[in-house]
Formats: C-alpha cells, sequence, structure tokens
C-alpha cells in the first residue's frame, strides 16, 4: 500500500444529553475523522478519540489534529505499507500521542481489509459473529439514573455501567442495587480517589459488582495492587494501561483482575490485538471499553471486541444512544443486548459523506510529494 492522499476533518457532534463523568460534563463531542487514499483509489476511515480538553488522556483534538499533520501524515508517506503492524514501530519515532497514531493507524486498517476483500474482524483474526454490549451511564440525579437504567434493561443492554465520584458513591450503588438487584452492575471512578479511600471503596463489596473501574489516579499502577489486595471486587485498569508494557507492569504486580482496553488510549489495532493476547496467555479477562466514539470510532471496536478472549459486554451501545443521526449507514444497533458482526470488507458500514460534511468545521488535505 502506497498512499498519497491523507484527509483531515473536525467534526462537532451533539450529544442526545449532556455525560457527566467526575472530571466534568459533556454536552457536545468533537470528531476527528482520518481518511487515507492508495495508489488506487482504496479508502480507509479511521476516528480520533480525544476530547476538546486533556481531562482522560494529555491529547485533545488540537493536539492529534497537529499530531497528524506534522509528523504522522509524513511518517505514513515515507515508504510502501505492507501490513498495518508495521505501523507500531513507523510510529514508535513519536512518543506517545496514542490516539492521533490510532486514528491514523485505523483508516489503514480498514484500508488493508478492503483490499484483501475481508471484514477488518477478520484481518485482526476476530472470531465472534455477535458482539455482546453494555451501557455507560453518566452522573445524574438518582431518579433519572434509575429510570436510564430501567429504559437500558428494556434495549436489552447485558450490563450496567454507572460513573461514581467522592460523595457519590456507595448510596447511589445501594439505590441501584435495591432497585435492580441482579443486573450486572459495575462503576467507573475515572481516577476519582485515593488510597485515602479505602474504606469506601471497601464498602462496595457489598454489592457483588462487576469491578470497580480505575478508581485510582493514572499512574498509581503500584497503589492500585496495595488497594487491590484490600478489595474483594476486581479492580479494572482503564487510563493506566497505554501500552502492552504497562498491561505487562499490571498483571507482574496483580495491580487490577480485569483490563479494558480501548483502541485509541494504546495507540491502536495492532497494540490493542497485543495486550489481548497478553491478557489470554495470563487468564485476565478483558473487555473493550468506549469513548463516546462516531461511527467510525464504534466500527472499529466492534471489531476488535470479536477477538476470542474478550470476557465482559463491551461499551459499544448503538448509536442511538448518543446521537439523533450518526455519520454511518447503516447506523450501529442493537438487538437483546448484541450487536450482529457485519461481514462487508473493511469496519462494514459506509461512511456517509453527506452527513460529515454538514458537522465538518475544519478539512485538510494531505498529499504526499512526487519524488
Amino acid at each position: 500500500m502506497q498512499f498519497h492522499t491523507v484527509i483531515l476533518r473536525y467534526l462537532e457532534m451533539e450529544l442526545k444529553s449532556p455525560f457527566t463523568t467526575s472530571f466534568g460534563t459533556m454536552k457536545k463531542r468533537p470528531v476527528l475523522l482520518v481518511e487515507v487514499i492508495d495508489q488506487d483509489g482504496v479508502r480507509g476511515w479511521g476516528e480520533g478519540v480525544a476530547f476538546a480538553a486533556p481531562w482522560y488522556t494529555e491529547e485533545t483534538i488540537e493536539t492529534m489534529w497537529h499530531m497528524l499533520e506534522a509528523f504522522l501524515i509524513p511518517l505514513l508517506f515515507q515508504a510502501p505499507v505492507y501490513h498495518p503492524d508495521e505501523l507500531r514501530d513507523q510510529f514508535s519515532l513519536i512518543r506517545r500521542n496514542y490516539m492521533a497514531k490510532a486514528a491514523l493507524e485505523g483508516a489503514v486498517w480498514d484500508l488493508f481489509a478492503k483490499r484483501h476483500h475481508m471484514p477488518l474482524h477478520v484481518a485482526l483474526g476476530g472470531e465472534k459473529k455477535e458482539v455482546e454490549v453494555g451501557v455507560s451511564i453518566g452522573i445524574q440525579p438518582i431518579t433519572d439514573l434509575l429510570k436510564r437504567m430501567e429504559q437500558a434493561l428494556i434495549e436489552g443492554y447485558r450490563r450496567v455501567k454507572i460513573k461514581i465520584k467522592p460523595g457519590w458513591d456507595v448510596d447511589v450503588v445501594r439505590a441501584v442495587r435495591h432497585h435492580f438487584p441482579h443486573v450486572p452492575l459495575m462503576v467507573d471512578a475515572n481516577c476519582a480517589y485515593s488510597l485515602r479511600d479505602i474504606a469506601r471503596l471497601q464498602a462496595l463489596d457489598d454489592y457483588e459488582l462487576l469491578m470497580i473501574e480505575q478508581p485510582l489516579a493514572v499512574d498509581d499502577i503500584v497503589d492500585h495492587a496495595k488497594l487491590q489486595a484490600k478489595l474483594k471486587t476486581p479492580i479494572c485498569l482503564d487510563e493506566s494501561i497505554c501500552s502492552y508494557e504497562d498491561a505487562k507492569r499490571a498483571i507482574e504486580l496483580k495491580s487490577c483482575r480485569v483490563i479494558n482496553i480501548k483502541i485509541g488510549r494504546v495507540g491502536g489495532l495492532t497494540e490493542a490485538k497485543r495486550i489481548h493476547d497478553l491478557c489470554q496467555q495470563h487468564h485476565l479477562p478483558v473487555w473493550c471499553g468506549g469513548m463516546l466514539e462516531g461511527g467510525v470510532g464504534r466500527a472499529h471496536s466492534i471489531a476488535l471486541a470479536t477477538l476470542p478472549y474478550f470476557s465482559f459486554p463491551s461499551d459499544t451501545a448503538a448509536s442511538a444512544n448518543y446521537w439523533e443521526r450518526d455519520f454511518i449507514t447503516p447506523e450501529v444497533t442493537v438487538r437483546d443486548g448484541r450487536i450482529f458482526v457485519r461481514h462487508e470488507f473493511g469496519i462494514g458500514y459506509e461512511v456517509d459523506v453527506t452527513e460529515v460534511e454538514k458537522r465538518t468545521v475544519r478539512l485538510k488535505i494531505c498529499k504526499r510529494s512526487r519524488g
């Protein structure tokens, strides 16, 4: 594959309802779409999943744009690519900036699968024909939370994740368990606690949670090991795992009993697959997290979640859960808590260019120089 054009598009997407976590509330979701075109005119699509502000990782949509335009796209243009796995080493000259790398690598994976006339999940080695799906619900008044959970369960979602933070945790989980005693339930703290909160986190052991996701700070793999030793409930690491090496250290230290794999956070599908395989070797369950993606990012996550060792329902809820209108056709739908994997070549969904253009607020066409 020799690439001659990469197109960057900055989109603004309006969420159907505000989404609140321990680090803030979001009403609009910026999306960076990456389109790559090879010498034969085949096109592949990727999506950058950083937010407008650096509250999840250090990256933002602006830093992704800069890294892609100034560094990663020029690296892509330097030489032919025979397999997307090569990009991991090619991009290693650039430190971190994992979401920018994942956006471009994802577009190359899509194009690679199309060129070889196979669905993306097959190119990755996925085996599942359907993916079980859960839903993530942000912080909101308890009556609204219970209504939203009721609706999610009616829609068939197989697992519910609720966001927590200090002061919005034990009492909320108790109320949820009173109304839904048997629903598969997990909580996500987004780094809101410290070891000073051990007693509060231990109190959650009474409610048969699937896991507590990322209770401590991003760089607290050692402290997570101390905390996990004092909890019955499994800790799931999210923000702390940005690479295969991070996952290896967490396993060695016994910092968690579950790992959430997000394509953007770990730098792309190749690294995500390496982490999946490592966890399978160590019998540590994994699941596929979500980043409030648009349709392209959601399609990549669905493909990843077909790998055999994904053990819990993914955070790839239906498009309609977040958007009045997504920019792919068909939109991602959930039936009886499952997404049925599409078998069209590449990501399995068509990008609706008309919808994309309606939401595009910035565009950059990068061309490979001749010579």
